[in-house]
């Protein structure tokens, strides 16, 4: 069953009255619908184009936000052989929200590290939303580590509303354990590469995203704060978050014309969540490109790369 969003509710409609159609006939076979139900096929397929032609920032965080995306486990399944999970940070606890292991991804060794947001009730509640604590961070930190000493390159998936902004948090150091990582990824001397799956919020996702090359999907957000967070602060009303999401420039396309991004994978018609394998396979070939590039480059020249392109950030498109 799909899951329909707001600026979707025509499409459902239409869908809906063409699978009633077809649930009907198949309760009766004297009835064929054929024709009626592939008209109305026609007119969604349609009205699907028409909706995702040129979507508005706000409607792209509503995309982004899909509980039906896929997400990290998903890529990890599909994309990586012999996963090898390490959990905790040494220190205080494992953090459910951030997975990551060692694996091989066409068949290299490598790193991967990403948020889980959780599929269902019980697994976001366990998965915490997707939003690390400080000991998901260090958790990242220690398997950027082991990546840097055995010479393994580091794939990140990033997919979170931000981090966890909670009292134990915060107690526990949240805004150093941030600060580490991204100085983390900028010290690494293997290939990082980054794709941002979903949300791309705050310092939670550049904790992750201090790469070599940042790789978005088409309708994917990344933003310093949400737009409901940005609206509160700037209207006191959270309701502008249409506005705010348009003053963000927190699109793939708007970011990668700022140099942010440097490349935008395409998604399906209809958003990531509407053929997951499809998604899933072009991060692939996302993926191997950046790293096939990456992999050329000797370690000095990786540092001072990752180096340049966060000092160049923003010089770009500033006219737009």
């Amino acid at each position: 069953m799909t899951n329909y969003m707001d600026f979707e509710k025509p499409l459902a409609e239409i869908e809906g009255k063409a699978e009633e159609l077809r649930a009907i006939a198949r309760g009766n076979d004297e009835m064929d619908v054929t024709e009626e139900a592939a008209a109305l096929d026609k007119k969604a397929a349609a009205m699907l184009v028409d909706l995702y032609k040129n979507l508005t920032p706000w409607r792209k965080c509503q995309v982004a936000r899909h509980p039906d995306r896929p997400h990290c486990k998903d890529y990890i399944a599909e994309l990586f052989t012999e996963y090898t999970p390490l959990a905790g940070d040494r220190n205080f606890a494992d953090d459910h929200s951030v997975m990551g292991g060692l694996a091989r991804f066409n068949d290299q060794p490598v790193v991967v590290i990403g948020h889980e947001k959780g599929s269902d009730t019980k697994s976001r509640i366990e998965r915490n939303f997707g939003m690390a604590r400080p000991e998901g961070y260090r958790k990242a930190i220690r398997l950027m580590d082991l990546a840097n000493r055995f010479g393994l390159p580091v794939i990140t998936l990033v997919d979170t509303p931000g981090a966890y902004p909670g009292k134990g948090a915060e107690e526990r150091g949240q805004s150093e354990a941030i600060a580490r990582s991204t100085e983390k990824c900028l010290q690494l001397k293997v290939p990082m590469v980054s794709v941002i799956i979903g949300e791309g919020g705050s310092g939670g996702a550049v904790a992750f995203a201090t790469a070599n090359r940042v790789a978005m999907l088409e309708h994917s957000i990344y933003s310093v704060i949400s737009p409901e967070g940005c609206a509160s602060i700037l209207w006191k009303d959270a309701e502008k978050m249409r506005e705010a999401a348009e003053a963000l420039r927190l699109t793939a396309q708007d970011l990668k014309t700022l140099g942010v991004c440097d490349k935008i994978i395409l998604e399906p018609l209809g958003g990531a969540h509407r053929n997951k394998p499809a998604t899933i396979e072009a991060v692939k070939a996302a993926i191997a490109s950046m790293l096939k590039d990456l992999n050329k480059k000797k370690p000095a020249a990786l540092l001072k790369d990752r180096r340049q392109k966060f000092l160049d950030m923003g010089s770009k498109g500033l006219a737009a």
